[in-house]
């Protein structure tokens, strides 16, 4: 699909160096964040990406990736 116009100046706007990846590219969780709030658990990213605590993500497209932290097992042996 076609990146939207909202998608093109969102990467056109992106400062750094090298740019960040797209919300699309599977490494859009390297993207900057510009904004935070870690007491409602979640960051905006520069791709325009919400990443929240529990590692799900909400794209600017609307796409959802679901919550995929690892639990730690009280009293796993590792």
């Amino acid at each position: 699909m076609p990146p939207t116009d909202n998608q093109r100046s969102r990467r056109s706007s992106c400062q750094h160096q090298p740019p960040c990846p797209p919300a699309e590219a599977p490494d859009r969780e390297a993207a900057h964040i510009v904004a935070t709030h870690p007491e409602q658990g979640w960051a905006l990213r520069c791709n325009g990406v919400l990443t929240f605590e529990d590692m799900g993500e909400l794209r600017p497209d609307g796409q959802v990736t679901a919550p995929h932290r690892l639990l730690t097992l009280a009293g796993a042996v590792t």
